[in-house]
Order: C-alpha cells, then structure tokens, then sequence
C-alpha cells in the first residue's frame, strides 16, 4: 500500500500502487476537505510551492535507521537517521524541525519528541546517544523513563517508547533482531 497526502489539509490517504503500472497518472479527491490532486507513480521529480522541480532521493540508511513498530495509531515505518541531531516527533503540516516525522494518530506523542544524536568517535566507529526533546509524556528507553537534560548512548536493537509509539535502532553492519 502507498501512502499520499492531500497538499491542502495533510489527510493521509492509501491505495494499492501494484494495480497500476509505473508512470501512470492517479488523480485523487481529499475525502476530508474535498481537494483535488495528481500524483505521477515511479515519480522522482517534486514541484515545491514555487513551482520549482526538486529531485526526490531515495533514503540513506548509511548512518542507521528506525523502524517505527505497527500499533493501533499508526503503520510500520522505517526512518533513516543522519550524522548530528535527529529530531523525532508526530508528523503534523506545520512543524518544522522535525528530521524524522513519524505518521501516526497518537495524541500522546509530541511533535517534537525525543532526540537521537549520531557521531563518529576517533575510531570512525558510529556513537548513536537518545534524549529526550522535552516532551509531555516522556522518552523511555527499555521501559525506563529518561531524566530530564539526561543523555543516554544506545546501540542496535535499542527499544525506545515515546508516547503509545515504539521505535527500534538498527546501525549500519548490526545484527537483525
């Protein structure tokens, strides 16, 4: 299943994109706000806002990545991470700041929730450390709360809750859980 967006309200909207062969053109009408959009499949190419073309590129995962876990609020989801700080929150139109945008219903997580920083060490070796962003309801790691200001290292496999949403780290050369 794919997963658009209406470009007027943000209501998320799925078909089933092996149906229809690549290149094709979809034409869409916003059940929520009655908007009428297309959407080009096997599309690399944006118009942004100005009318500019953007290339679309495909998701690094050199530095890592999370894989949001599947629950009532939302689908399963795979993020990539970048090198410096990795700003994780509930996807929502008009948030900025937020790197790793995660789709989901959850009243419970914030739009900016909790932070995964990635660096090198001397050794070129990956460091991945979590803190919290502040958030209202908290970071856990393992089902263990993060203090306030506290800055934790995690590694592959690392189980991390924020909100009703679960997310798991996966490093580039880790074993799969």
């Amino acid at each position: 299943m794919k997963r658009v967006f209406c470009p007027k309200c943000d209501n998320q909207l799925a078909f089933d994109e092996t149906k229809y062969p690549e290149g094709k053109v979809l034409a869409f009408v916003c059940p929520q706000c009655g908007s009428q959009f297309k959407i080009k499949l096997g599309r690399k190419v944006v118009r942004t806002e100005s009318g500019q073309e953007k290339e679309v590129k495909e998701p690094d995962f050199s530095c890592g990545y999370i894989t949001v876990i599947e629950n009532t609020f939302g689908f399963k989801q795979e993020l990539p991470l970048v090198m410096g700080d990795n700003v994780i929150g509930r996807r929502n139109k008009d948030t900025d700041g937020v790197d790793l945008p995660i789709i989901t219903s959850d009243p419970s997580m914030g739009r900016k929730h909790c932070v995964i920083n990635v660096k090198e060490d001397k050794e070129g070796k990956l460091i991945y450390t979590l803190r919290d962003f502040p958030s209202l309801t908290g970071t856990f790691l393992r089902s263990v709360i993060l203090g306030k200001k506290e800055q934790v290292r995690i590694e592959e496999g690392a189980v991390v809750t924020i909100g009703a949403t679960t997310f798991i780290l996966h490093v580039p050369g880790g074993e799969e859980v």
